[in-house]
């Protein structure tokens, strides 16, 4: 498939990757014959209507001009304010940001500085205390958080892993919803076809048994990038050669930096198989944040994830539950 140049968002909060990409996609998908492997191209499946568990916290989402998912968050300041407000769900984001028109609406002042580690380098800001987000029915008390521009972030802002610990994490995109919970009220482990394990680091749940085009690779899930991310490593094993197909990564400190461009051929996880997958590849800081600079690593993204109907991110099991479609769009 030919290339395009395309422009991306990326960057770490705090000490939180936080990236939200817009890129080309690739073919359509190609069916996978019942009880074999899973393979599929990797482009956003059409959704279609099918029921789903119940859940103890359920929440609208919507999606911003980069196919980000936003939720509705009520924000409250030490007056006893509160206003809602149109966050992004980043499962790669480490810590909660907020914008600074959220910030200044609420009244909040500077409680100090923070420096951001972003795709295209490093950055001080200044840091406001949220005196509570409500997200569901979960609420957050005191939280410390990075104040950047809205329209550099996309949305009013970001919750990060600080909201989603310890709890299950349902995207459900045949219904354009997220549910919060326990597993058992999330339906426990019924309706998946692929559960893998992952290990935790600074809040991250890794799944390292993938494979790219035939090289180990660890992935990290990634609900706040569009498409996918890959290490500098991962394009020396897969000896890419990108002087000629290049993205500019823009992060959301407002830095940039130019990033080679590439298509995996197969992308294997937990007995499925994902064709053609798009990677910008960068030696980007937050790989190094993370531990994940020398051996291959993926922050994989959302156009991957919305192959499947449902995706769970269970943090307190530190598994990943994929729902596979029966019947993909030919």
């Amino acid at each position: 498939m030919p290339l395009r140049a395309v422009t991306m968002r990326a960057a770490l909060a705090g000490a939180a990757l936080v990236v939200a990409i817009t890129a080309a996609r690739a073919s359509d998908p190609v069916p996978p014959a019942p009880n074999a492997p899973r393979r599929f191209d990797s482009t956003p499946l059409a959704a279609a209507a099918r029921s789903t568990d119940s859940a103890d916290q359920v929440l609208s989402l919507k999606r911003d001009g980069g196919g980000r998912m936003t939720v509705a968050v009520a924000i409250g300041n030490t007056a006893g304010a509160q206003r809602t407000y149109a966050f992004l769900v980043d499962t790669g984001a480490e810590r909660t940001v907020v914008a600074h028109g959220v910030a200044d609406t609420l009244g909040l002042v500077a409680s100090g500085r923070g420096r951001l580690i972003g795709m295209a380098g490093m950055r001080d800001v200044d840091m406001v205390t949220l005196e509570s987000i409500t997200l569901g029915r979960r609420v957050l008390y005191a939280v410390s958080s990075p104040v950047l521009e809205a329209d550099t972030i996309g949305a009013d802002g970001i919750i990060g892993l600080d909201g989603l610990q310890g709890q299950r994490v349902l995207l459900d995109f045949d219904h354009n919803r997220m549910a919060l919970g326990d597993a058992a009220s999330l339906g426990g482990d019924r309706g998946y076809d692929i559960i893998v394990r992952a290990r935790r680091r600074s809040g991250q749940l890794i799944m390292t048994n993938a494979t790219i085009d035939g090289v180990r690779t660890d992935v990290v899930i990634d609900t706040g990038s569009d498409t996918s991310v890959g290490n500098a490593a991962l394009a020396r094993a897969l000896a890419r050669d990108h002087r000629n197909d290049t993205v500019q990564l823009v992060s959301v400190t407002g830095q940039q930096a130019t990033a080679g461009l590439g298509l995996a051929r197969t992308l294997e996880l937990g007995g499925m198989t994902l064709n053609n997958t798009l990677i910008a590849f960068s030696d980007a800081p937050p790989f190094e944040r993370l531990g994940l600079q020398r051996h291959p690593a993926l922050l994989l993204g959302m156009a991957q994830l919305r192959l499947f109907h449902r995706v769970a991110i269970d943090f307190a099991s530190h598994r990943i539950l994929f729902a596979v479609p029966e019947t993909p769009p030919s």
